[in-house]
């Protein structure tokens, strides 16, 4: 198995620049680039502009991986996501009248939504672009399988954490002053990224949160322990590795509550319902019958994820003989087809 860390990005530092551009088209094309112009990833000139300017050729091979990963992409979106986005939008919009057990589960899914639907937009376009000859920058690397707060922030909309790094982290000194230089800086990168979101103070809160969260590694340096994914060449982590991947999954849905909540009344009386007694009462949200397949289709979707954890997305490489592979591929094309008809717009439309 190749050993694959979260580092096999590119690494851009502040000062590797490149000479101004003087090909209209090929700074056109740049700044136009259709995968692009929704939602990222954030790309920059350093890595897009040479593979444009170079003549670039059909391969078989990379449009079939180019296809699959568009297919995983569809897959997440318009089935995970969407289906997920039912009922948290259902039990945030009457928070009010749900029991502890629902307000856990609607948490649950924003969770799922959320990374599903910008993950697979990000998987649409880079399969889309690796279609036109173009490798963009990876932007998702299964962080929901994170140790840490810090190892799931290098596995998150990488594109945008690399550039809050070298355009704000490292230019307010980074981590080479002491203790509370690097607290300070961190706080600061967090709370941007808040405001980045919204100017509304669930965002920043949010942010402040993820700042809290990640505070221990950045006292104790441990932030750059765990580089590499986790049980790697193995099929199951340790009991160790285990209570780390949920501790911080926990850590990261109760921040979700605030970044999905209308304003800080909302998001506190919903934490407020979600953890009194009722949390082991049966949930009491309407559809549940429903909502039990869509829990299904997402622990189904976390055993494929975890199993292709290894690869740059979760079908990259199935060790399946081949018409059970397509067996595979045919299943998601009804699953798309079939499921696909409550469309959500993208979360990240509106930032």
């Amino acid at each position: 198995m190749v050993r694959r860390s979260i580092d096999v990005e590119p690494n851009f530092a502040c000062g590797n620049l490149i000479k101004a551009e003087k090909n209209f088209i090929e700074y056109a094309v740049f700044v136009s680039l259709f995968p692009l112009l929704v939602a990222g990833p954030i790309e920059r000139a350093t890595h897009l502009l040479p593979q444009i300017k170079k003549t670039r050729t059909f391969e078989y091979s990379r449009a079939v991986d180019g296809l699959r990963q568009i297919l995983w992409g569809l897959f997440k979106k318009m089935v995970i996501a969407d289906k997920s986005a039912e009922f948290a939008n259902q039990i945030f919009g009457h928070s009010d009248e749900m029991n502890g057990s629902a307000l856990f589960l609607g948490a649950i899914f924003f969770t799922f939504q959320i990374y599903c639907d910008f993950s697979g937009y990000s998987d649409v376009a880079l399969g889309t672009a690796r279609l036109l000859g173009i490798e963009l920058l990876r932007n998702f690397s299964f962080p929901y399988f994170s140790r840490d707060i810090a190892e799931f922030w290098r596995r998150w909309h990488i594109s945008l954490s690399s550039w809050f790094r070298d355009y704000l982290y490292i230019p307010l000194g980074g981590s080479k002053g002491g203790t509370w230089m690097r607290i300070r800086n961190t706080f600061i990168i967090f709370i941007v990224s808040g405001f980045w979101h919204g100017a509304n103070w669930t965002f920043i809160v949010w942010g402040a949160l993820n700042a809290l969260f990640i505070m221990p590694s950045i006292i104790w340096r441990t932030n750059r322990d765990n580089l590499v994914i986790v049980a790697e060449g193995r099929l199951l982590p340790t009991l160790k590795e285990f209570l780390s991947i949920s501790t911080t999954f926990g850590l990261t849905v109760f921040a979700w509550i605030f970044f999905r909540a209308e304003d800080m009344g909302h998001a506190m009386s919903y934490i407020e319902g979600m953890f009194s007694s009722s949390l082991f009462s049966s949930p009491n949200f309407e559809h549940k019958d429903r909502a039990l397949s869509t829990i299904i289709l997402i622990g189904m979707f976390v055993v494929v994820e975890w199993l292709g954890r290894e690869n740059r997305y979760a079908i990259e490489r199935i060790n399946l003989k081949k018409p059970v592979r397509y067996a595979f591929y045919y299943a998601l094309v009804i699953a798309i087809f079939y499921f696909g008809d409550n469309q959500q717009a993208f979360i990240y439309f509106q930032f």
